[in-house]
């Protein structure tokens, strides 16, 4: 087998595991809300300390991976976002808490130290397709959350079910073991001018270089847009178009099955027919129409059409993360491949943390969720039609 083979099923596995652990509080919210105290609700809170932590580990992981190497710091975040998810298990809201901030800080240097390895060992000519395959690994960490977790919790209880998420990660650890000392020559003998421990020099790396720039402020919208879409969609179309909770359920499906599906086809798309840069535009362009779409929706608009609105929808602003990270790690230089697409994602989980919440303003000041989505949208729109400009 193809070292790059294995890295990638390695680091696919990584993703997949991270994924699964962030998924996992809000099935396991509505049963455990009766032991913790705390409405089920109080989960978004939980959500976002994941991704507040994740914002100095994503900036810190270029350090980590040039002493340790890059599947060691692979190894790591599956570790703590493992033991996070354990944590919770307890019902105590202040280790629910703990828990959540050492999820994100497993979470936040996962696809910096994949990055590292597959730019090591990518072929060129296919980096967008392996970048967006290691992607999938979001979705796919989702659906199996969604399938697995419910069963868990209903044969053994909410609390095991999470222990048992835990566990899952220790396979994931003994598996990427087998390619540690291999791949991790590579990344340690990698040149590097990451020699501190500070928050501020990654994001200098990529501040200080124009197309980086404008690849990390893209970032911070259509992950805005990504996490709106998935937070908002189901209760605007049943508010909105009233439709009961499973239709509204099935287009949210739909979404997300779109955006898996995508990622791979964009991923093609950007390897062998148009450049990154303009896949991306394209995408910007297409989410904030997708968005526009959506609030079009009315009680009597047809299911169907409310399907296919919102296929597309997820198919942007779902599919874009392969592209955009396999795009961060070409621009960055040797051996810095790491510190730039953890730069580069904390602006993407700020992204996640802010644009959500500024969403959730405007609903409270106007009673509107699609005054929400085109916001964002215009957000989304803006950033694509850089992407057919000059960069620096």
């Amino acid at each position: 087998m193809p070292m790059f083979i294995a890295s990638l099923l390695v680091t696919l596995a990584v993703q997949i595991q991270a994924s699964l652990v962030v998924f996992t509080p809000p099935i396991l919210a509505p049963v455990a809300q009766g032991d913790v105290g705390v409405s089920a609700a109080s989960v978004g809170l939980i959500i976002a300390l994941i991704y507040l932590s994740s914002v100095p580990s994503a900036l810190l992981s270029g350090l980590l991976i040039s002493r340790l190497g890059a599947i060691r710091v692979s190894q790591l975040c599956v570790l703590c976002a493992s033991f996070g998810v354990v944590l919770m298990s307890t019902g105590d809201v202040f280790i629910i808490v703990l828990g959540a901030l050492v999820v994100g800080l497993g979470y936040g240097a996962v696809t910096p130290s994949s990055s590292t390895v597959l730019a090591d060992q990518a072929p060129t000519n296919m980096r967008s397709l392996i970048f967006s395959i290691k992607q999938t690994g979001v979705p796919i960490g989702g659906a199996i959350a969604g399938a697995l977790v419910p069963y868990l919790m209903y044969s053994f209880g909410w609390k095991e079910a999470a222990i048992i998420v835990g566990l899952i990660g220790v396979a994931v650890i003994f598996f990427a073991q087998f390619i540690q000392k291999k791949v991790d020559r590579i990344s340690l003998n990698a040149p590097t001018e990451m020699q501190s421990l500070s928050l501020l020099e990654p994001l200098r790396l990529v501040f200080s270089n124009g197309k980086l720039r404008e690849l990390a402020i893209s970032s911070f919208v259509f992950s805005g847009m990504q996490m709106s879409l998935g937070s908002y969609l189901v209760v605007m179309l049943t508010e909105r178009a009233q439709l009961t909770v499973s239709v509204a359920g099935s287009a949210l499906s739909i979404a997300m099955i779109a955006g898996a599906i995508a990622r791979l086809f964009w991923g093609v798309l950007a390897d062998y027919g148009f450049s990154p840069r303009s896949v991306l535009g394209f995408l910007g362009l297409l989410m904030g129409i997708s968005a526009a779409a959506m609030c079009l929706v009315h009680p009597t608009f047809s299911v169907m059409l409310i399907y296919i609105f919102s296929f597309f929808f997820g198919a942007s602003a779902v599919g874009w993360n392969g592209v955009y990270i396999a795009e961060v790690a070409r621009i960055a230089s040797p051996g810095r491949a790491g510190a730039a697409t953890g730069a580069s994602l904390a602006m993407t989980y700020s992204g996640v943390v802010l644009l959500p919440t500024l969403f959730w303003l405007i609903h409270v000041l106007t009673e509107s969720y699609t005054l929400g989505f085109l916001v964002l949208g215009t957000f989304a729109v803006w950033r694509g039609l850089l992407f057919y400009k000059k960069s620096e």
